[in-house]
């Protein structure tokens, strides 16, 4: 039962079905159409034969030398019979026959059609189990000429078709169902590749490349399946990576808030080095606040619990005022930050989500930009849209990095290492449920991220 249950019985035994149906189908139509077609061309062979023959038939007394003669030029028995149409069951009485066959009385309803309408009929009939082509013609003296052809050859050529047509469609079927079982085989051997690689990734390797040469939707499949393992082999050390980087970026924090606390318990601290030292615990506490922080907003996102307002918000203002908040950062990493105003900026959107999208895109601007270089902060619309835009001067991300800047725990080779690789994934989901979207623009001295969201009607 288990082979019936597979692809390749089943994908074979459709096929098969089809041209089982389509001989079926030819069979139906050709046998009887052909057989038909024979029949009726013998017995209009008949017809213009007999009406020349019943144009000379002589008298009564020479009917019988005539029958004889005219037989072998017609390729049939001639006969000429008198019909007795007033009896219940009208029969026809042999006058002349060309076999010489002893019958008082037979019954040949094609000649008595002729005889009661006194126009030539025809038709096929059977005699002694035997079929026969007949072609009757009414004689001015009320009896019939009678022309009878066997039709044994003719059906036997139907036979001969029918047995040929037999036998290629059970030959056809045949091969139908060996070729699809080994197509399907095929087929369903490539699925099966397919499977285990599947497995393969389901246990978490990564490492054994997803191949099929074939240029169809299975080879297409395969090919989306190897991108999928490239992607989840992304995810993996990225997560690795960031359990890592999470694990240091925790230690750190409370390993230096637990040194601050036993050194501020030494009753000889001065009071400068005391003040130090509760800075530098702020600044670690923050540093764990805002990776809480960034966790909290995921899980948020990822269970579909963050409520956004959809309200009338000005960019412009939104600029002017992260600019403001990062002044003092950016002069302390010795950047310079300033804000690009180009006209009316009015979107709809939920203006805390925008605000913290942009202090995410500054941020990322002033930890991967060298000291010294400037950081915009541009707002104004852009092909109907509103758009609030975030330029530095870094050295660029690279083209093959671009698609995965967005993605959670992934962070650009050879970057700045300080960070979750959050800020972007969140700002980009942050975006997408505002109906906005983040673009991303890069070349070496120039990166733009451009929040777009819907503009405000004027």
């Amino acid at each position: 039962m288990s082979l019936f249950r597979s692809v390749g019985a089943r994908l074979s035994l459709a096929l098969s079905a089809v041209v089982a149906a389509s001989l079926a189908i030819v069979y139906a139509g050709l046998v009887p159409i052909l057989e038909r077609n024979l029949v009726d061309s013998k017995i209009d062979q008949l017809v213009p034969l007999g009406e020349n023959l019943a144009a000379r038939v002589p008298g009564n007394e020479r009917w019988q030398l005539f029958v004889e003669n005219s037989a072998p030029s017609v390729n049939a028995r001639v006969m000429i019979v008198e019909p007795v149409l007033e009896a219940t069951d009208p029969v026809v009485y042999p006058q002349a026959d060309s076999q010489l066959t002893a019958a008082p009385s037979i019954v040949d309803p094609i000649a008595v059609r002729a005889a009661q309408t006194g126009e030539t009929a025809s038709g096929r009939l059977e005699r002694g189990g035997k079929p026969y082509a007949e072609a009757a013609i009414p004689l001015p003296e009320g009896t019939v000429l009678v022309l009878r052809a066997p039709l044994e050859d003719t059906l036997a050529n139907v036979e001969l078709v029918r047995r040929r047509l037999l036998f290629a469609g059970a030959l056809a079927l045949l091969l139908s169902l060996s070729m699809g079982y080994g197509a399907a085989y095929l087929f369903a051997r490539r699925l099966r590749r397919l499977e285990r690689a599947a497995d393969r990734i389901a246990s978490g390797r990564f490492d054994v490349p997803i191949v099929d040469r074939g240029g169809d939707e299975i080879g297409q499949l395969a090919a989306a399946f190897d991108r999928m393992r490239q992607r989840l082999a992304g995810l993996e050390r990225a997560r690795r990576e960031f359990i890592a980087n999470a694990s240091h970026e925790l230690r750190t924090p409370i390993f230096s808030l637990g040194g601050f606390l036993e050194l501020l318990d030494d009753e000889e601290l001065d009071e400068e080095t005391r003040k130090e030292f509760l800075g530098t615990a702020r600044e670690q506490v923050a540093r764990l606040t805002k990776l809480a922080t960034d966790l909290l907003d995921l899980s948020r996102l990822d269970a579909g619990r963050v409520q956004l307002d959809r309200e009338r918000l000005d960019l412009a203002a939104v600029a002017r005022s992260i600019c403001r908040e990062f002044e003092a950062v950016a002069r302390s990493k010795r950047h310079s930050i300033e804000t690009v105003l180009e006209g009316a900026a009015d979107a709809v959107g939920d203006e805390q989500r925008t605000i913290q999208i942009g202090r995410i895109l500054v941020e990322n601007a002033l930890l991967h930009t060298p000291p010294g270089t400037t950081v915009r902060i541009r707002a104004g619309r852009e092909n109907g849209r509103a758009v609030l835009e975030v330029e530095d001067e870094g050295p660029g991300i690279p083209a093959t990095q671009r698609s995965q800047v967005f993605d959670r725990f992934y962070r650009v080779d050879g970057g700045v290492t300080t960070g979750s690789g959050l800020g972007l994934a969140i700002a980009k989901e942050l975006a997408e449920l505002m109906g906005g979207a983040i673009e991303l623009e890069s070349e070496p001295g120039s990166t733009v991220f451009r929040l777009a969201l819907p503009a405000a009607a004027s």
